[in-house]
């Protein structure tokens, strides 16, 4: 009984202890869409391109890039929402909660659908910019 215990915990602290996987990571590159990394997400922003965050309200509320559109994806991402904060035409970039958040990633491939065709995905998005010590609102 005893080896038996010691053997489940063993397995639950192997498996317990495994990286995220392959599976949980949003990709790294939407069809249509520029994967940009936190240097050119900066150049943008410097350049006055319009930048949509489409995490939650709360985390909307706890931080975002100064500046940048909420458009809450499960609640309010439509192309009429997109339609009102940026131009088909025009460049455009996308974020959430880095490379674990999938919003962005929905939302690029959203955009493209509906026509946008300068469309940024900004995978690394707010954890990165906020650790590059860039402004904050």
């Amino acid at each position: 009984m005893m080896r038996s215990t010691l053997i489940a915990v063993a397995i639950l602290g192997l498996v317990s202890s495994a990286p995220v996987g392959a599976d949980d990571l949003s990709p790294k590159e939407v069809a249509g869409a520029t994967t940009i990394d936190i240097t050119r997400a900066k150049a943008l922003f410097n350049d006055g391109v319009p930048f949509i965050d489409v995490r939650t309200d709360a985390d909307w509320d706890a931080g975002r890039i100064p500046g940048a559109k909420h458009i809450e994806l499960k609640k309010q991402f439509t192309e009429e929402a997109m339609a009102k904060v940026a131009d088909k035409e025009k460049e455009v970039v996308f974020y959430c909660n880095g490379e674990t958040c999938h919003r962005s990633s929905e939302a690029c491939v959203l955009a493209v659908s509906w026509g946008f065709r300068r469309v940024y995905y900004f995978r690394d998005g707010f954890p990165a910019w906020k650790l590059a010590g860039h402004p904050l609102e």
